[in-house]
């Protein structure tokens, strides 16, 4: 899809990265996908996406890692990121938070509301996000 907002899947879950690139592409949206931290930010260095989906459990650099050295770099502060996480409990959430994250979402996660989220995102309409 031309000029579709390119969103980078982070996720060590074969799976999921499956089922996400689906939804995203249903949904409108170009989709690259990387299977760890490291390839995730190596992803972002070589093609900058629009957005970034981000798990939090992964091995080598767990999301929270990934999520500071985004915000890190130059032009990271502005790099929209949604966090999925299984262990969605207080904490987490409230870390995902403090460090910049821009959306959070719990595993398994409702497809519609990570697309409305998205909409909203890009659209900038309100009423999307409801």
């Amino acid at each position: 899809m031309p000029n579709a907002p390119k969103i980078l899947v982070i996720d060590d879950d074969p799976s999921i990265r499956q089922l996400l690139t689906d939804v995203l592409e249903v949904g409108g949206f170009a989709v690259a996908t990387a299977e760890d931290g490291y390839a995730g930010l190596r992803a972002i260095e070589a093609d900058r996406p629009d957005c970034v989906v981000l798990d939090v459990m992964m091995p080598g650099m767990d999301g929270h890692a990934v999520l500071q050295r985004i915000r890190a770099a130059e032009r990271g502060p502005d790099l929209p990121v949604v966090m999925l996480t299984a262990a969605a409990d207080d904490a987490q959430a409230w870390q995902a938070w403090t460090e910049g994250v821009d959306y959070f979402l719990a595993k398994p996660f409702e497809a519609e509301e990570l697309l409305r989220y998205l909409d909203y995102l890009f659209t900038g309409d309100a009423a999307l996000a409801v």
